[in-house]
């Protein structure tokens, strides 16, 4: 855990959270040798690991460099495991492999928020709140990750602050690899959502607040008992949950949350701006600058 942390604030990675890092599917840990094959891919390896100490216990990857948006910099992806633990942090290295950096590159003629917008699927998904509401919070989550229940209690507090100015949308995000009953928990929540789409939100609240009861063993029948109790048709909803058509829409979620480079839990896109974690403070951040963006320009008109 202090391990996970300190490569955590070492990379900038990341949200950290609180039992380690936010939730992301792990990967089979290798030897050092991690089999990169390019010089600078290997003089990128032989770097990092000689700055922080990386030593056998992490596995460090890199891939290889391709050109940037930037002439003159190539960017790389560096997959850093520990104890079962992945992160992706991007960086990016000058063509003669002198320079290495980390961050992101933005291209300032564009609206950096347009792509996400763009690509953010909401048909069909679970929503709360006015749709004509001034702030879209799309929240891609996995039911059995801690973090996510961090962010669910956080917005449970924050949104009825902003009664008609925000609106929450629901996207199914689960990592099997990590967590084994959340797809179970997010079949439910569409079937649930299926039946009666209010009845959704009951289901996400039930989910969160008994997720240290839940297991692999017993989400099934917790799932089922949780139906009947909040009214919804207990035979429908069974068949529902064994449907081919249930388990395709949480594929599709979490397809299109590959699609926006979602890779861990929870990743939140206030108005197309993106938040990964359970930072209230800073979701309260976004929200209030959006808002304030919107009366500015209602001001200009008068």
């Amino acid at each position: 855990m202090k391990r996970a942390l300190t490569l955590s604030l070492i990379l900038g990675l990341s949200t950290i959270a609180p039992r380690g890092w936010a939730q992301q599917a792990p990967s089979a840990m290798v030897a050092p040798s991690t089999g990169a094959t390019s010089p600078t891919q290997k003089s990128i390896e032989a770097y990092l690991r000689h700055l922080y100490a990386f030593g056998p216990n992490v596995a460090l990857v890199v891939a290889p460099p391709k050109p940037s948006q930037v002439e003159g910099l190539l960017e790389t992806n560096i997959d850093l495991t520990i104890d079962g633990n992945k992160q992706t942090v991007k960086f990016y290295v000058s063509k003669d492999g002198k320079f290495l950096f980390q961050g992101e590159l933005s291209d300032m003629t564009k609206d950096p928020l347009a792509q996400n917008l763009a690509q953010i699927q909401m048909k069909d998904a679970p929503s709360i709140g006015d749709p004509s509401a001034v702030v879209t919070l799309v929240e891609y989550s996995d039911f059995e990750c801690p973090v996510c229940r961090k962010l669910h209690d956080a917005l449970r507090e924050l949104i009825p602050n902003y009664a008609g100015k925000v609106r929450v949308v629901f996207k199914d995000f689960p990592i099997e690899q990590l967590h084994p009953w959340a797809r179970t928990a997010a079949i439910a929540g569409r079937c649930a959502y299926q039946q009666d789409p209010k009845t959704f939100w009951k289901m996400y609240d039930f989910i969160y607040d008994n997720q240290e009861i839940i297991s692999a063993a017993n989400a099934w029948t917790k799932m089922m008992d949780y139906a009947g109790q909040s009214g919804l048709d207990p035979d429908a909803f069974k068949a529902c949950m064994a449907s081919p058509e249930a388990g395709a829409a949480v594929n599709a979620s979490r397809a299109n949350g590959q699609l926006l480079d979602v890779n861990s839990t929870p990743t939140v896109f206030v108005n197309g701006r993106r938040m990964v974690g359970a930072d209230a403070h800073l979701l309260e951040q976004y929200i209030n600058y959006e808002l304030a963006q919107r009366a500015g320009k209602a001001t200009e008109k008068k």
